[in-house]
Order: C-alpha cells, then structure tokens, then sequence
C-alpha cells in the first residue's frame, strides 16, 4: 500500500491541520478526552475549527470517517452553537484542546458548554423534575394496580429524567451513560454520596424496587424545593403522597 493509500491516522491529521493558518482549534471529544475510557475500538473524534474569514483545503476532508478517525470541520461561528443546546454538549464540555490559536477563546467556548447560566438551569431542571415526577407516579401506581413490567418501564424512565434533574441543578449538561460513572468519581455531585446514588439507579432501572424509589423522592423532593420549584411540586396535589415514603 502506498503512502497516499494508507488510511489518514489522527496524529497524521493533526500534524496537518496544525500547519495550516486557517484553523483555529482543534478540539478531541470522546473516549480518547476520558482518561482511562478509551479502548482498542475508539476512534479519535475530532472537531477542527476553521476562522470564520479563512478558507482551506481542508474542508475536502468534511464527513471523514474511519475507524481510527471521525472529522467534524466547522466554523468558528458553528462552533460555539455545537450542543448550545443539544446532544454534543456533554461531549464538548469534556473535551481536550489540542490546538486554540484564540489566545484562550477555544477554552473558554468549552467552558460555556460545560455551565449552564442560571436561568437556563432553572428552566431544564422544572421540566425534568416533572418528567421525573410523572414516571415516578406511573411506576408506583403501575405496581399498585398489577402491572409489573409498565412499573418497571416507568421507574427505567424516571432513572433517565432524575439524571438530567440532577446535573441541571448543578448547573451541568448530563454525562452520557458510558461516562455517568467517569464523570461522578472526578466531579461529585454536591449534596450526594456517589456511590449510594449510583447503587440506587442500579436497582431501581433493574428492579423497579418502589419502597427505594419512595426513599430517592424523599431526598429529591426537598433538594428541588429549595431550588426554586415549589410550583412544580405542589402542581401534583395528592398525588405527591404517593411519591413519599410509607
């Protein structure tokens, strides 16, 4: 196989994109950003962030992907709307300069994925505290009534939407579950002991255990009430007293 037949490796590219005046980041996501996460199946996943005036030949790389190496070429411009809001988020918010020809601007693009401003938070955290509120309900009364397979579905959901309620109310885009782990031994969660909240998601998405479920409520609740969301709580009326523990 010839040189210019070979696959195009990751530090072959970035060699490349490095020479070229044009780009002004390079930002590596994924596994490969994760210490310790990356394995004999990752490929490099890298964002290559071109100045909004420049053009380059390296756009005919755009859509590239390998096994050894996904490209994602943008703008400037593009790049600080990437995951604003969205799925990439996370993944930016985690992720590793390379290269940031800004003077610090591509770091502090990252840093403003990885907060979210107040009223942003405020917002997402009462919208997952309902979607968590309403799978819980549907899972305790799902057992109640004889339904044992829709309970556990229900508490499956509700694990997913407590997750996202209590990263919003940190102020913080949620992991992806491969990294749910990662992300809590090196960034705890205030107010919560990691190990117990991880065991209890466990058994709860495997089990749909409603008496824990009751017990996770019983600490939510009055972390989301001094947060602000009284309404959102108070809108479910009696309905709460089958959220609490007996």
């Amino acid at each position: 196989m010839t040189p210019a037949q070979r696959p195009l490796t990751y530090h072959a590219f970035v060699a490349l994109a490095t020479a070229d005046p044009a780009v002004v980041g390079l930002v590596l996501k994924g596994s490969h950003a994760h210490d310790d996460m990356a394995t004999g199946h990752s490929d490099h996943d890298l964002y290559v962030v071109i100045a909004d005036d420049a053009t380059t030949d390296l756009t005919r790389f755009g859509g590239h992907r390998t096994p050894e190496l996904d490209l994602v070429i943008v703008s400037l411009t593009e790049f600080r709307a990437a995951g604003m809001p969205g799925f990439e988020r996370y993944a930016l918010a985690r992720a590793e300069i390379v290269l940031d020809r800004l003077d610090g601007g591509i770091a502090r693009i990252l840093a403003a994925k990885a907060r979210l401003d107040a009223d942003e938070a405020f917002r997402n955290s009462a919208e997952w505290l309902d979607a968590y509120a309403n799978s819980l309900y549907r899972s305790v009364k799902n057992d109640r009534d004889g339904h044992p397979l829709a309970a556990r579905l229900d508490a499956a959901d509700s694990v997913r939407f407590l997750l996202e309620l209590l990263f919003a109310l940190d102020r913080r885009p949620r992991p992806y579950n491969r990294y749910l782990e990662w992300e809590l031994a090196r960034h705890p969660l205030p107010g919560w002991d990691t190990g117990m909240l991880l065991d209890t998601v466990d058994r709860i998405s495997g089990t749909g255990d409603v008496p824990l479920q009751r017990r996770l409520f019983a600490r939510v609740e009055p972390a989301a009430r001094r947060a602000g969301h009284d309404a959102v709580l108070d809108a479910w009326g009696e309905d709460l007293d089958l959220m609490r523990p007996r």
